[in-house]
């Protein structure tokens, strides 16, 4: 998920994703690749915000006014598998889920196929718009087949201001 910012491009991605990396390389489906510079990531809403200098790179809108709905179709783009630069399609299965993999959840249910390589990757409207960062899949184990969660645009919009401005995100507490 990409915001364009003069000759910079920001890009959103999980944290685990990025996890403890000691350098960071974007590749993009033209083949160019950058070097990248971690802006901050906040572990506890599973979120990172990196930085490429590139240019003539459309950013991809978030979509964070309009809510999405159960029913709606959707794509996931991602690295399934390295399965580089790849697309499945779904629809919305739910909205408010947890899945108890980061503090801060409100995770959008989808069954567009998310697997490991995709996270970080987006999960867009048929209009284009990023409605979610692609973040996990149910557990097999426990009977999860087609459950992926997405973390919602809102949400990925608020942490990126404050990670943009702080390099971290501040939240209130009593």
């Amino acid at each position: 998920v990409g915001v364009a910012e003069h000759d910079l491009l920001v890009i959103v991605t999980n944290a685990h994703v990025v996890a403890d990396s000691d350098s960071l390389r974007v590749v993009l489906f033209d083949g160019r690749a950058f070097d990248a510079k971690l802006v901050g990531k906040d572990v506890e809403s599973d979120l990172a915000l990196l930085r490429i200098g590139a240019k003539d790179l459309v950013a991809a809108p978030l979509r964070t006014e309009d809510p999405v709905t159960v029913g709606e179709w959707v794509i996931a783009v991602g690295n399934p598998l390295g399965l580089g630069h790849s697309v499945s399609a779904g629809i919305i299965s739910g909205r408010g889920r947890t899945a108890n993999i980061a503090t801060y959840e409100d995770f959008i249910q989808t069954d567009a196929a998310i697997n490991p390589g995709n996270s970080g990757g987006p999960l867009v409207d048929l209009e284009g718009r990023v409605v979610g960062v692609n973040t996990a899949v149910a557990d097999i184990r426990f009977g999860g087949q087609g459950i992926g969660f997405a973390i919602p645009a809102p949400m990925v919009a608020n942490v990126v201001e404050q990670l943009r401005e702080f390099g971290a995100v501040r939240r209130g507490y009593v």
